[in-house]
């Protein structure tokens, strides 16, 4: 677990992996903390996207 990282906010990370996104526990505890830290960065961007793209939906209509 990284320096900056709380056992608090790991287990809310972990929580949010499963529940939101479908990963199993096994999943995310075999990740490597930098790959974990990737994986939830590329996740940020992916829903940030979504989200853009539904604004966008929303103004046109």
């Amino acid at each position: 677990m990284c320096s900056h990282n709380t056992l608090a906010n790991y287990y809310q990370l972990t929580f949010q992996l499963m529940q939101h996104h479908k990963y199993s526990l096994t999943e995310v505890e075999n990740l490597i903390p930098f790959e974990r830290d990737i994986y939830v960065e590329m996740l940020i961007s992916h829903v940030e996207e979504e989200n853009k793209k539904l604004q966008e939906q929303q103004r046109k209509t």
